[in-house]
């Protein structure tokens, strides 16, 4: 179930970087386009420019939620660890045995 979840926020982050990066590559092409002359050029730049508006505010809006809980994951394992600081040892100590046993096998 956790490697699951592990290649989904892959996946999920490998997706926004690649939406980010077609986002900065339309920006550049908005202002090389700047430039050529044309009114349907112009008409054409302005679907554009609203479009790409549009998809940089989802893309905003998509990834808050994401955001929202990774901070609410980091303060709740924050306020485990500092009410019960030697369970946390423990339990690091526990899988850095069991990570160390299995590297040996290997």
């Amino acid at each position: 179930m956790e490697r699951t979840v592990d290649e989904f926020n892959l996946a999920k982050s490998r997706i926004t970087g690649d939406i980010k990066t077609v986002i900065a590559d339309s920006e550049d092409l908005l202002k090389a386009a700047a430039n050529v002359s044309g009114e349907g050029v112009a008409v054409a730049r302005e679907k554009f420019e609203e479009k790409f508006r549009s998809a940089k505010t989802r893309l905003a809006e998509a990834s808050r939620p994401a955001v929202d809980k990774a901070r609410e994951t980091a303060v709740a394992a924050n306020d485990y660890v500092h009410e019960h600081p030697w369970t946390a040892i423990g339990i690091a100590a526990a899988v850095g045995l069991l990570v160390g046993i299995l590297a040996a096998k290997r």
